[in-house]
Parts: C-alpha cells; sequence; structure tokens
C-alpha cells in the first residue's frame, strides 16, 4: 500500500479540540466532521485540504480527550495518512481501528515542509519526500495492523473475516 500526497504542517500537541472542536460533535458523520476538521488550528484548512492529502506533525499529535471524533473527522477529510514525531496513545489506537494510516518518522517531520509531496510505502516501512528528493525509514507497521488499514478499518476487517475473506 502506497500513499502519496501534498504536505500540510503542524506543530507539537495538537489535540483533539483542535483536530475537531468540541461544538462539532453533535454527529458522528464523518463528512460533516470534515467539513470542521483542523479549523481550530487553520481556520482555512477544511477548504483547502485535499483527499489523499498528508498531516505531518511534531510531538503528541492526538493528545487530549479520548474521543473517536477526531480521527474520524480527519478520515472523513479523506486524509492520506498523518506523520508525526509522535502519537497520543488513545488517539493512535482510534486512527487503527477507523483505517487511518499513522506513522511516526521524527526525520521526516523535520525535513518536511507544507506543499511537499510525499509518498509512504506502508508495507516497506519508507517515506519519500519527492519534493525534496530524500527518504526515511519506519518501522513497518505489522501484517495485522496493515490489513486493518487496508480494509479500511477494524470493523471492515472484522466483517471481512467473518465472511471468510
Amino acid at each position: 500500500m502506497v500513499i502519496e500526497g501534498r504536505v500540510w504542517k503542524f506543530g507539537d500537541d495538537i489535540n483533539t479540540d483542535e483536530i475537531i472542536p468540541a461544538r462539532y460533535l453533535i454527529t458522528t458523520d464523518p463528512k460533516e466532521l470534515a467539513k470542521h476538521v483542523m479549523e481550530d488550528a487553520d481556520p482555512d484548512f477544511p477548504k483547502k485540504v485535499k483527499p489523499g492529502d498528508i498531516i505531518v506533525a511534531g510531538k503528541n499529535f492526538g493528545c487530549g480527550s479520548s474521543r473517536e471524533h477526531a480521527p474520524l473527522a480527519l478520515k472523513g477529510a479523506e486524509i492520506g495518512a498523518i506523520v508525526a514525531e509522535s502519537f497520543a496513545r488513545i488517539f493512535y489506537r482510534n486512527a487503527i481501528n477507523l483505517g487511518l494510516p499513522i506513522i511516526e518518522s521524527p526525520e521526516a517531520v523535520k525535513d518536511a515542509e507544507e506543499g511537499d509531496i510525499i509518498q509512504i510505502d506502508m508495507e516497506k516501512g519508507v517515506i519519500r519526500n519527492v519534493t525534496k528528493g530524500k527518504e526515511y525509514s519506519f518501522k513497518p507497521l505489522p501484517e495485522s495492523l496493515r490489513k486493518v488499514f487496508e480494509a479500511g478499518g477494524l470493523m471492515e476487517y472484522a466483517k471481512d473475516k467473518l465472511k471468510g475473506e
């Protein structure tokens, strides 16, 4: 699975209220949430982001509350992946459960700039900054987690398993 997209750069400690402000938690519809994704960090982000774009952020991305709305809003906005120096533990697991690819790579984060094009090879554990011609390694996810992403999330993966696929 190779993901390619344009970089949107954010700093450290992006919390779940910045990802999806609490005032919009009246719905769990991913498309409705996507209309407001990251707007407290960048008010124009929901209008500028395109399907497949990649968020690159600093340390502790997804800190704050344990609400599943945060990765759901990112998934609804069709974010291709999130690359960060580190993730808050509960956000990390919620993202996996929803099939939102997340990768820890401090080196890639440090070198990436907003607007760069990057490619992520989930199977090989390689991030390529196409714009800068640089490459970074990350520990590939275990096959079981990659299958969850490929299925579109834990629920879809479980449904496939129950069908015998």
